[in-house]
């Protein structure tokens, strides 16, 4: 039976996905509030990946030590490796046929330049057709790919251009895909753990399946507040990768850049399903959308307005993306 028909899935997942949004709305701003501004970005990372990595192993080792189902939850985590393994060797592959990936000499020209100033071997730079938006993208396979979609191609100048490629080159040069792999699956091997727990203690008939059951229970909340620190820890890599977009060309340059793609957003808002539902969220450049029908008028302007405007802690806290907002404070403060 798939896991999506099996009732005792489905009522974790809601269960689940109502703690992560109690969590994101009273504690988690709470908590950022408090936290904030006190670390640099790069010490923040730091804490943030010591404590997900410290909260994984020990609930992980905690389960595999009282349960002693060492075959079978072993097997089950190798299962989800695996699974999300494969996933990322085919993933460029899938990448470059839905999204008519091709490579492009004048962007290509621009991501050369760009990545001699960052110091590291240009990726190859292809033109994908979809909404305003770039990503990157790759594996030890395929090489490394930075995207830009043939819309942003038009509406960004040069400079502007530079900086979302600095942006994504930024994400080849810190590793993210990798990084973002191995903390993404460290959510989901909980939760199956958990998950597996349950269903074991149905066939336990003395004590023992009551305390499997509890477990089960803890390890899959445990789960979500992971996901939730997992999503926190991609909005500081794409604080990180920002800065690089700055490296390459400057603090305006970054932050006009944004601000174009979200006011496309603003302008056209007809195309934000195109972002929210695709299955690459997680790579774009942009990807909290929170779009509100506005002319253009100066960009300049549009900036400091978009840097005053108030952010939805329930939305921030739910998206692997800090909100335009955020980012364009950050990038001034760089």
């Amino acid at each position: 039976m798939f896991l999506i028909f099996d009732p005792i899935y489905m009522m974790l997942g809601m269960l689940g996905y109502l703690l992560m949004l109690f969590i994101a709305s009273t504690i988690a701003p709470k908590v950022a509030g408090r936290f904030a501004g006190r670390f640099s970005l790069y010490t923040s990372m730091v804490i943030l990946a010591l404590l997900i990595v410290t909260v994984s192993t020990l609930t992980i080792y905690a389960i595999m030590n009282f349960v002693g189902f060492y075959i079978s939850i072993v097997g089950l985590a190798l299962f989800v490796l695996t699974m999300n393994f494969l996933i990322y060797l085919i993933s460029p592959f899938m990448i470059n046929m839905s999204y008519h990936a091709k490579w492009d000499a004048g962007l290509q020209e621009v991501v050369n330049s760009v990545a001699y100033r960052l110091g590291v071997r240009p990726p190859k730079a292809v033109v994908v057709r979809c909404p305003p938006n770039a990503f990157a993208y790759g594996n030890f396979l395929t090489g490394r790919y930075v995207a830009v979609s043939d819309s942003l191609l038009q509406m960004l100048s040069r400079d502007e251009l530079e900086a979302v490629v600095g942006h994504e080159i930024g994400h080849h040069k810190h590793r993210d895909n990798l990084v973002m792999l191995f903390f993404g699956l460290l959510p989901s091997i909980i939760f199956y753990l958990g998950y597996a727990l349950i269903h074991a203690s149905l066939r336990e008939e003395d004590r023992r399946g009551s305390q499997l059951a509890l477990i089960g229970f803890v390890a899959v909340l445990i789960s979500f507040v992971v996901q939730i620190l997992v999503l926190a820890f991609s909005r500081l890599r794409e604080y990180y990768a920002d800065f690089e977009g700055v490296l390459a060309t400057s603090k305006s340059a970054m932050q006009r850049s944004l601000a174009k793609i979200h006011l496309f957003y603003e302008r056209y808002p007809s195309f934000i399903y195109k972002v929210e539902d695709s299955k690459l969220k997680t790579l774009f450049i942009y990807a909290l959308v929170n779009a509100v029908a506005n002319p253009f008028s100066g960009i300049e302007l549009e900036i400091e307005r978009l840097k005053r405007l108030p952010v939805s802690p329930l939305q921030e806290f739910l998206s692997t993306h800090p909100p335009i907002p955020k980012r364009l404070r950050f990038i001034e403060s760089i």
